[in-house]
C-alpha cells in the first residue's frame, strides 16, 4: 500500500512528536468525554480504596489515542507504565520477565493485545485474576510447577481488532471502553493546543478547516497540521491562513470530507466499474489493486462513518451519499425483476 497522509496508522518518525504533544494530565484531554468520565471515576474509587486500578481493556481504530489514554492513566495513579505490544511477546518467559519487574500498583499497557500468542495468554490469565504466575520448572516426569506472587497490577490493553480478543481474555478485563472518532470541534481544541506547543502560528479558521478533514482521527489531524505549516513556509509568509490550508489540501489531493485519491478510487470502482452493484471484497480488492486486509481496515471504516459504503450480504455498495459526493447522477431504484436476475 502506497503511504497515505490520512493513513491513521502511526509511522516510526511520528513517535517522538506524539511524545511531545501528549496531554501530562487526564484533564488536558479533549473528546471522548463518557471514556474519560468513566475512567475518571474508577481512578478515585480505585485511590480510595488504595488498591490499583482494575484492568482496562481499550479498542477503536488507530490514531485515536489509546496509547495516550494508557499512559495517563498511570500518571494519575501515580505509578509507572511499561510499554510493550503483542508480536513483541513471542513466549511465556518473555511476559514473566515483564510482570515480575513490576512495582506495586505499576501499569502494564500491551499494544495489539489481540496478537498475543496463547501459550503467553495461558500465562496473564492467573497473572490477572490472582496476581500469580505459573511456571513449570523442568522437563518430563520431573517437571514441577511453582507459583510466584505478583505485586498487584493493572494491564491496559489496546487493540483495532475486537473481535479477535480470545473469550477468556475479553472476561478478564473489567473495565471495556470503545473510541470513537472525534468531533470537528474536538479536534479544533486539540490542533490549536499542538499548534501552540509546535509554535506554529494559525488563524481560528484555518484550524477548524484542518480539523474537518482530519477524518475525526487525532494523528491525522497533526500530520496535516504539520503539512499546511511547510506549505505555508515555503509558498506563504509562514502563518497558516484558510487560504493556504485549502491550496495545501488540495495539492495533497484530500477533500472538504477528508476523503483522498485511494478512497475516491474506491468509491469510484464501485459506481463506475460495476454499476453500482454489490461486489464481494476479494473482487473490489482487486479492481484497485489492493489487498483485501487493507480494503477492509484501511479504508473501509470511515466510508462506513460516512455513510459512503454499505456491506450487504452480497458484497460492498456505495450508497446514495457517494454518489452525491463525487458528482455522480444517483442510481435508478432496481425492480423486483431486475434484482432477481442478479441473483
Amino acid at each position: 500500500m502506497a503511504e497515505r497522509i490520512t493513513d491513521p496508522g502511526r509511522v516510526e518518525e511520528e513517535v517522538a512528536l506524539e511524545q511531545t504533544l501528549r496531554p501530562r494530565r487526564l484533564a488536558e484531554f479533549s473528546g471522548q468525554q463518557k471514556v474519560v468520565e468513566q475512567l475518571r471515576i474508577a481512578i478515585a474509587a480505585a485511590q480510595q480504596r488504595h488498591e490499583p486500578l482494575d484492568h482496562v481493556l481499550l479498542y477503536g481504530p488507530p490514531g485515536l489515542g489509546k496509547t495516550t489514554l494508557a499512559m495517563l492513566l498511570a500518571t494519575e495513579m501515580g505509578v509507572s507504565a511499561r510499554i510493550t505490544s503483542g508480536p513483541a511477546i513471542e513466549r511465556p518467559g518473555d511476559l514473566a520477565a515483564l510482570l515480575t519487574n513490576l512495582a506495586q500498583g505499576d501499569v502494564l499497557f500491551i499494544d495489539e493485545v489481540h496478537r498475543l500468542h496463547h501459550s503467553v495468554e495461558e500465562v496473564l490469565y492467573p497473572a490477572m485474576e490472582d496476581y500469580a504466575l505459573d511456571l513449570v520448572i523442568g522437563r518430563g516426569p520431573g517437571a514441577r510447577s511453582v507459583r510466584l506472587k505478583l505485586p498487584p497490577f493493572t494491564l491496559v490493553g489496546a487493540t483495532t481488532r475486537y473481535s479477535m480478543i480470545s473469550a477468556p481474555l475479553r472476561d478478564r478485563f473489567t473495565l471495556t471502553h470503545r473510541l470513537d472518532f472525534y468531533t470537528p470541534e474536538d479536534l479544533t481544541t486539540i490542533l490549536r493546543r499542538d499548534a501552540r506547543i509546535l509554535g506554529i502560528a494559525a488563524e481560528p479558521s484555518a484550524i477548524a478547516e484542518l480539523a474537518r478533514r482530519a477524518r475525526g482521527t487525532v494523528r491525522i489531524g497533526i500530520r496535516l497540521l504539520k503539512r499546511a505549516r511547510d506549505y505555508a513556509q515555503v509558498r506563504g509568509d509562514g502563518e497558516i491562513t484558510l487560504t493556504v490550508v485549502r491550496e495545501c489540501l488540495d495539492q495533497l489531493e484530500v477533500d472538504e470530507l477528508g476523503l483522498d485519491s485511494m478512497d475516491r478510487t474506491l468509491l469510484g470502482a464501485l459506481i463506475e466499474k460495476f454499476d453500482g452493484r454489490a461486489v464481494g471484497l476479494g473482487t473490489l480488492a482487486a479492481a484497485i489493486s489492493e489487498e483485501p486486509d487493507t480494503v477492509e481496515n484501511v479504508y473501509e471504516p470511515y466510508l462506513l462513518q460516512l455513510g459512503f459504503l454499505e456491506r450487504t450480504p452480497r458484497g460492498r455498495k456505495a450508497t446514495r451519499l457517494a454518489y452525491v459526493h463525487l458528482g455522480h447522477a444517483e442510481p435508478e431504484p432496481q425492480s423486483a425483476t431486475q434484482q432477481g436476475r442478479l441473483l
